[in-house]
């Protein structure tokens, strides 16, 4: 009845019964020796995109592996849905919680109730501002600067850019940082504007925002992007412009349907810098795993980023993320919060 409730308050609750067909190790640790009774969260801020689904996939898939019980609530970017919802994931009694996204001074004070109530959390691109909950990520610095590396190669040390950013964002944060770190490197390069939004549908939303950028700014050339979705709505604006010999942009996270965008005939997103969704998915229920089972992660999990250029893409005939991880063994799996007893998903 509890469960039922609950849904029907939030609206956006999804309970999977992660059963899974893997073999179990033969010693599994406590909970995990009976591991239907284990019981998790994950509570997301973001969730629109082809990266959100791809992680949930992969958040689903690894729970299945371990058999246990997981509970996705959705605040489709409320934060304050996001705080009420961890209320509710305590009220549920899970053993352990993941913080999908979200806004610190929203999800700070919830998080640190759900470790007063003895239960495991990690966070995902949120900075919880607490020191016992890891931080799971994709090392965001790293995905910008290889992005912008590239963008370096491709075009010189002076170029004119046009920068898609949201402030308040961790994972946007911490690529921003490399962003001003580049622009003091090279300062030939010219920020002409910086534009963005969250609002649903992001790329459909930047994209409106980018028609304009690009109609007063004439000389940009470059376009630094680093979110899937941003590059969507970018490509959207220059696609309608006919600027797609004008124009590259960079980017940062992969999908299948962002690899078809990049191998469009005369595309103008050239590079992006990704891990597999799915793979920081599984890091994310692996890591709460370990500290279940009375380990103690890094206060940082790191996802390591790679990069994809359009060339690669094209030069090896790719067309979805299947075919990018057998061309790139890396996306397939990450050899990170791993233990013997970990099932891991199948193949």
């Amino acid at each position: 009845m509890l469960r039922r409730n609950m849904i029907k308050l939030v609206g956006a609750g999804v309970s999977v019964l992660a059963t899974g067909s893997a073999a179990f190790a033969a010693d599994m640790p406590a909970p995990f020796d009976n591991p239907g009774d284990v019981k998790i969260a994950l509570v997301r801020y973001l969730s629109t995109g082809d990266f959100f689904q791809s992680y949930l996939s992969g958040v689903e898939t690894q729970a299945a592996a371990l058999g246990v019980d997981l509970r996705v609530l959705d605040s489709r970017q409320d934060a304050a849905l996001q705080a009420d919802m961890v209320d509710q994931a305590i009220a549920l009694g899970v053993d352990g919680i993941i913080i999908q996204h979200g806004l610190t001074e929203s999800i700070k004070e919830v998080a640190q109730r759900a470790l007063d109530a003895g239960i495991k959390v990690v966070a995902f691109d949120v900075n919880v501002e607490n020191p016992a909950i890891p931080q799971i990520e994709q090392s965001d610095y790293l995905l910008g600067k290889l992005a912008l590396d590239q963008a370096l190669e491709d075009n010189g040390d002076a170029f004119t850019a046009g920068y898609v950013y949201v402030p308040g964002i961790a994972p946007l944060d911490r690529r921003d940082v490399a962003w001003k770190e580049f622009k003091e490197a090279n300062p030939n390069v010219t920020e002409a504007a910086m534009f963005g939004t969250l609002d649903n549908p992001i790329a459909n939303a930047v994209a409106n925002q980018a028609r304009s950028v690009l109609q007063a700014n004439p000389t940009i050339n470059v376009v630094f992007a680093p979110f899937d979705e941003f590059a969507k709505g970018v490509k959207i604006a220059v696609d309608e412009a006919g600027l797609t010999d004008d124009i590259d942009i960079y980017s940062a996270d992969v999908s299948t349907a962002d690899i078809s965008a990049m191998r469009e005939p005369g595309s103008a997103w050239v590079a992006t810098v990704a891990t597999n969704p799915a793979v920081v998915g599984e890091v994310s229920v692996r890591t709460l795993a370990l500290m279940l089972a009375g380990e103690t992660p890094d206060a940082s999990v790191v996802v390591p980023p790679t990069l994809i250029t359009q060339k690669f893409l094209n030069d090896n005939d790719i067309k979805n993320m299947d075919e990018l991880g057998a061309k790139m063994p890396q996306f397939q799996h990450a050899d990170v919060s791993v233990a013997d007893w970990i099932a891991l998903p199948q193949r």
